[in-house]
């Protein structure tokens, strides 16, 4: 069963960068999910893929991946663009657009 090494994103509701400055090693899904027929739950044999390893750097966890004899893929973490704002540029005289209040 292959495993990913990523660099988890942000996400759109956090306004810090906690939790991703650590690398993730995380399995894939092996098997299909099954529908239990009496309650129709799904489940899965699989009990690899609920496992979520932290390290912190990509280094250790494809060592760790190579120790165990886990293959893995690694992604790269996409580069973050930031755009430096002030409130104060809301009332500069040289604006693209026209003062609407």
């Amino acid at each position: 069963m292959p495993a990913r090494i990523y660099k988890p994103a942000k996400s759109a509701t956090q306004s810090g960068m906690a939790r991703t400055k650590q690398w993730l090693l995380v399995f894939e899904q092996d098997k299909p999910r099954e529908i239990e027929p009496l309650m129709g739950w799904t489940s899965s044999g699989d009990t690899r893929q609920q496992l979520r390893l932290w390290f912190d750097s990509k280094e250790e966890a494809m060592a760790y991946a190579e120790r165990e004899g886990i293959a893995y893929r690694v992604e790269e973490p996409h580069e973050i663009k930031r755009r430096a704002i002030s409130y104060s540029d809301n009332f500069k005289f040289n604006r693209v657009g026209p003062w609407t209040h």
